[in-house]
């Protein structure tokens, strides 16, 4: 099917700026400077230095970046220092996620959908009392993701069989768009961006985003990277399709309320009721499949949940923290914004 959008140039985006050590020493490679790698082992695993570090060493394996040599996606030297930041990453992220092996009373837990005036959470906020300042911001974030939606996902496909493969490329032919590259969900979130007055360009808030935001991302590219960990990444996707659509639903009412026109609400309106449709495909079609195939993975797939929905909650909390100070929630707030 040909699209009626007009074509756009595709471009890498800018190196961002470094935030300390590790970042520093990546961003000098990927500029052909000869580096000595520093110590990962003592850093934050979750702070700003690291998961830029590592977002750069994935971001090699998407589009890479403006000026940087393909080449560079498989130097061994890369590889090695982006396999020490991995390793601090995941093993704060094994520490930290509580273990456990029953996937469907995890998954009978994500339908569970809270009730109540006072419940919490960004997109419950955003329905409330958001203002469009912190709208705006909340999609800023998301950009660094959804600019690059489904691709992270797409890398477990070869590493499924039978019938849990053929219903994840299902969802993911959903999320492209169903053979429409007018309806890919990366193209309508641009057209989103726009429309709320903000660059659609792929990667251009990557310096405005916190180590919060990148590292939501950094473990999709984790999981999708490594075979190992193909369970935790079904996991993580299992995670986004049942849980997004009641939250898709809050924040087009959001939108609604604070008049923003069809073109921001599409994106969010589509996943209203797609993401109604992939939860069955990915409970009944992709999960049941594959555990059936190899029971091991059940951990593996919890993990995954968990470790989504602890990240998850941590930018959640730095957003509401800062908006409840009258605070943006970026290292740089884009032009216009009222924080």
């Amino acid at each position: 099917m040909i699209g009626t959008a007009p074509v756009r140039p595709v471009e890498a985006a800018p190196l961002p700026g470094p935030r300390g050590p590790l970042s520093s020493a990546v961003l000098a490679a990927l500029r052909g400077e000869p580096v000595a790698a520093p110590d990962a082992a003592s850093a934050d695993p979750y702070g700003e230095d690291l998961q830029l570090a590592l977002y750069c060493c994935y971001e090699l394996h998407y589009r890479g970046f403006a000026g940087v040599e393909d080449e560079l996606e498989w130097d061994p030297d890369l590889l090695r220092l982006r396999r020490e930041l991995e390793r601090v990453f995941l093993a704060a992220l094994r520490r930290d996620v509580e273990p456990g092996d029953d996937v469907a009373a995890e998954v009978d837990a994500l339908l569970v959908e809270p009730v109540g005036p006072d419940v919490g959470g960004v997109s419950h906020h955003l329905r409330r009392d958001g203002e469009l300042w912190q709208l705006r911001e909340y999609v800023t974030h998301r950009s660094i993701y959804h600019l690059k939606e489904a691709d992270p996902q797409a890398w477990v496909i070869p590493r499924l069989a039978g019938a849990a493969k053929a219903a994840l490329v299902t969802v993911e032919h959903d999320e492209y768009g169903a053979g429409d590259p007018d309806r890919m969900h990366a193209l309508l979130f641009a057209d989103m961006m726009r429309e709320l007055g903000l660059s659609a360009a792929y990667g251009s808030y990557l310096d405005s985003v916190p180590g919060a935001t990148l590292a939501e991302v950094n473990l999709m590219s984790l999981c999708g990277l490594h075979r190992s960990l193909r369970g935790a990444l079904v996991g993580q996707f299992a995670m986004v399709e049942l849980t997004s659509s009641p939250g898709s639903e809050r924040l087009v009412r959001a939108m609604r309320r604070l008049g923003c026109g069809p073109a921001a609400i599409r994106f969010y309106d589509e996943h209203v009721e797609a993401d109604a449709v992939h939860e069955q495909i990915i409970r009944r079609g992709v999960l049941g499949p594959m555990l059936d195939a190899e029971p091991e993975l059940a951990a593996d797939v919890v993990f995954g949940i968990r470790a989504s929905l602890m990240l998850g909650d941590r930018l959640g909390e730095h957003l509401l923290r800062c908006w409840g100070a009258g605070e943006s929630s970026l290292r740089r707030p884009p032009a216009g914004s009222g924080a």
